[in-house]
């Protein structure tokens, strides 16, 4: 029953995004303001479903940024993206290039300000965020993920220093995220798992440290609470399974 619960979910996913983004599309076209309420709509009507069909609810957690800062956030899942942007109150994100030409996805994340970099061009991609983060015409919350790719709960890849570059450049508070949502949606998996995922906002980094002290400050923080949510749901990072003794939800 568990994958059955999931294939329907995804296929309401991609209905939903079909649907809300066809018929949202001149909203988001003509203004900005258009094109978050059509996402905020969309996240939240997915999470709804999420929690309906799957059994899987999310949290939040921490004070809420708000106002221009940047969000340096761990990345397990397309679930985390739909709680930060849902929890956000003017979210925009670095995103890889190849997103600005997939259907639907591709013309709200424009619209809402999000940066493409290709990122097997590091200096490129550098220039283009640090250029693009300064074009803000109304405070926002950038959201990067220090890794540069979803992560499976467990793994441990390095933190890049494009967050810590925006972080000097851009010269704002950088507060961290931590989340434990590839537990129950895991990277390339069919499966949708009930229980808890939350995404936690963390104490902020005040602007002005140099990038060496930021970037093992910023990955010590989002590492060791993203462990501690990991263990809160069951799965242990350090075996990379889930705990016998806890498991992750039943059918």
């Amino acid at each position: 029953m568990l994958l059955f619960r999931s294939l329907v979910f995804d296929a309401v996913l991609y209905l939903l995004m079909g649907v809300m983004g066809i018929l949202g599309a001149p909203l988001a076209l003509w203004s900005v303001d258009g094109a978050y309420a059509v996402c905020r709509a969309y996240c939240g009507a997915v999470l709804f479903c999420l929690r309906v069909i799957c059994g899987l609810r999310v949290e939040v957690r921490g004070e809420v940024p708000k106002g221009e800062v940047l969000v340096g956030s761990k990345h397990q899942s397309f679930l985390d993206i739909l709680i930060l942007f849902r929890a956000l109150p003017r979210a925009k994100f670095i995103m890889k290039k190849e997103l600005r030409w997939a259907p639907i996805l591709g013309l709200y994340a424009l619209r809402i300000g999000s940066t493409p970099v290709n990122r097997g061009d590091r200096s490129k991609a550098m220039k283009a965020m640090v250029a693009h983060a300064g074009e803000a015409r109304e405070p926002r919350q950038l959201v990067i993920y220090p890794q540069g790719t979803r992560v499976a709960p467990g793994a441990r890849l390095p933190y890049k220093v494009g967050a810590g570059v925006l972080y000097e450049r851009m010269g704002v508070t950088c507060v961290p995220a931590a989340t434990n949502a590839g537990v129950f949606w895991g990277r390339r998996s069919p499966y949708r798992r009930p229980g808890l995922a939350v995404v936690e906002f963390l104490a902020p980094i005040a602007p002005g440290l140099p990038v060496a002290e930021f970037m093992p400050r910023l990955e010590a923080m989002v590492e060791e609470a993203s462990d501690r949510l990991m263990r809160e749901a069951g799965f242990d990072p350090a075996l990379g399974e889930i705990s016998r003794a806890k498991p992750i939800a039943s059918d």
